[in-house]
Formats: structure tokens, C-alpha cells, sequence
């Protein structure tokens, strides 16, 4: 999350990259396997337009530009998790929950509830596309 925040906040101007193997250096020394960290940063990156059309969908009353910062990165992570993740190694409620938890610690007082309505709105219409 810090390093699509921090690139996010930087209007995309910065080398994603870059950040991401600073952030790793600096906030995760201590990881055997940086992988799981890789994978999850650069596919949301992959995945970013497609993903935003998703919360622009979800939060009609939210223009993408309006959502913080914190919330709009958590959100990307979260619907990656949700719609590109293995359902075996992430659960869909554990993705959902771990979303909650970011945006609890890291965004503003409501941001939870925020993150909770948009990715829960999105999982139920998953779920109504599988029974279809």
C-alpha cells in the first residue's frame, strides 16, 4: 500500500518500480519472501484502469479524484485481491477484511465503513455472477 500511495500522491510521476524496491528495502528488511509483496503491487498496477472503472461503478457518488488517497489505494488492493487473486491463498471475506483493517489504520474516521460498502457491493455482484 505505501508504494502505490506514494506513487499515487506523486500523480504518477515517479518511477513505480523505484518505489517499490526502496519501500521494500525500508519497510520490509526482515521478509524471506518479497514476492507475495512484488506480485500484489505490480498486478494492481497492471490491472489499475480496469480496477478504478470498478470503484467509479461501485461509488457513483465518489468521482475516483475525490476519494483520498489512502482510500483509493486501499480499494485498488482490495478489488485486485478480489477479482485477479486466488481464491485459495485470499479468501474473498479475508481480502475484504484486511481492506477494512488498512483503511482503518491508515485512512480517516470513516474510511472503513467507505471501504466496506464499496467492496462489499462488489463481491455480491461476483457472487450473483457465479450463480448465473
Amino acid at each position: 500500500m505505501q508504494t502505490l500511495y506514494e506513487w499515487d500522491f506523486l500523480n504518477r510521476k515517479k518511477n513505480f518500480d523505484g518505489i517499490l524496491e526502496r519501500n521494500i528495502k525500508e519497510f520490509g528488511p526482515d521478509l524471506e519472501d518479497t514476492d507475495f509483496v512484488r506480485n500484489l503491487a505490480k498486478g494492481v498496477l497492471k490491472e489499475i484502469e480496469k480496477i478504478d472503472k470498478i470503484i467509479e461503478k461501485a461509488a457513483p457518488d465518489w468521482p475516483l479524484n475525490q476519494i483520498n488517497v489512502v482510500d483509493r489505494n486501499v480499494l485498488r488492493i482490495g478489488l485486485y485481491e478480489l477479482l485477479y487473486a486466488d481464491e485459495n491463498e485470499v479468501p474473498p471475506k479475508v481480502a475484504i477484511n484486511e481492506a477494512i483493517e488498512l483503511a482503518k489504520m491508515f485512512g480517516g474516521e470513516s474510511s472503513g465503513r467507505f471501504i466496506n460498502g464499496v467492496l462489499g457491493t462488489v463481491y455480491k455482484e461476483l457472487q450473483e455472477e457465479k450463480k448465473k
